[in-house]
């Protein structure tokens, strides 16, 4: 068996969830997931939307408490707080796809039109090792974006249909876009002025100009780099090939550094509206997270890639 080969998960005797009702139009609720995790003997905690609540902190006090695996039945945002204790403590995390989009599910092979499959992971389960990403101190499963990139986490329209609005609208705010002034730098390589940039925990696939869609893999230790710029508003509104005006990819094992010209910068933190300290470091965690999954699983073997094959490096 190789090192990052899945492994046979042992049983958990104290596992806690996080529980999103309102996540994913009330996906959890429909699938009914805490009563059925609470059957498989988890205990569930029902993130209440009236109260102002530090999730992180709340995951924190109930490992003090004896949790020895931590879940999240909710969307992308959610799951990152939450993975990033569960990596700090070394516990086994468990991913419930109760989300809108869900594309940490996506990319773990879970299958999200039935998230309550997930919870089989919790009885029959493997253990697969998985990056993650770094944006200053704030832990992202997918990826950070800034400029227009992040821009769109604010238009309402992106909330219900990410992908179809990126790929409609994206020229658009390119064209139009107002903001910082970013220079992004990793190893050998600037970007002077990018209107939009995004950082993903591992490189989005190579047909993927917007970066919303699959990523190969989660174990590479690479972060990927997406940085467009448009130079007029013309070459903004014709993309080259699909693909925005000035394009820079890169999949890199260094870190990332974000500089603007103003002291905090907007952010899109995997789909939620941030604000980092500028500059912004990005680095990648390699197999940080220990992520349970069921098994079999319904796209197997997507992060569970056998670590013998390198992932390619490549700029376009």
């Amino acid at each position: 068996m190789t090192e990052n080969a899945p492994r046979l998960a042992t049983g958990a005797r104290r596992p806690w969830l996080i529980v999103n009702p309102r996540s994913g139009g009330g996906k959890a609720s429909r699938f009914r997931i805490a009563e059925r995790a609470r059957t498989l003997g988890a205990q569930v905690y029902l993130i209440d939307h009236s109260l102002r609540q530090d999730l992180a902190t709340v995951a924190r006090r109930a490992v003090d408490d004896g949790a020895d695996l931590l879940g999240v039945a909710g969307g992308d945002g959610t799951q990152a707080l939450v993975a990033e204790v569960a990596a700090q403590c070394g516990l086994p995390f468990v991913v419930i796809p109760a989300g809108t989009r869900n594309h940490f599910a996506m990319d773990l092979g879970l299958d999200r039109e039935d998230p309550s499959a997930a919870l089989e992971a919790l009885t029959d389960g493997v253990e697969l090792r998985v990056d993650l990403g770094y944006a200053g101190e704030r832990v992202f499963v997918n990826n950070v974006s800034f400029g227009a990139y992040a821009a769109l986490v604010h238009d309402p329209a992106y909330r219900d249909d990410k992908l179809g609005t990126a790929a409609r609208v994206l020229p658009e705010f390119l064209a139009r876009h107002e903001g910082p002034e970013l220079v992004v730098r990793t190893g050998l390589l600037t970007v002077h002025g990018p209107d939009a940039v995004l950082v993903s925990n591992n490189p989005y696939q190579l047909d993927d100009p917007v970066g919303l869609g699959r990523r190969a893999h989660l174990d590479s230790g690479l972060l990927g780099v997406l940085a467009a710029r448009a130079e007029t508003p013309a070459d903004a509104a014709r993309p080259r090939g699909g693909r925005p005006h000035g394009l820079t990819r890169l999949a890199t094992p260094d870190d990332v550094v974000v500089h603007a010209d103003v002291p905090v910068l907007p952010a899109g933190l995997d789909g939620e509206a941030v604000s980092l300290p500028a500059p912004v470091r990005c680095r990648i965690s390699p197999r940080a997270l220990r992520v349970w999954v069921p098994r079999p699983r319904s796209d197997a073997g997507r992060a569970g890639r056998p670590p013998g094959r390198p992932a390619k490096r490549w700029v376009g």
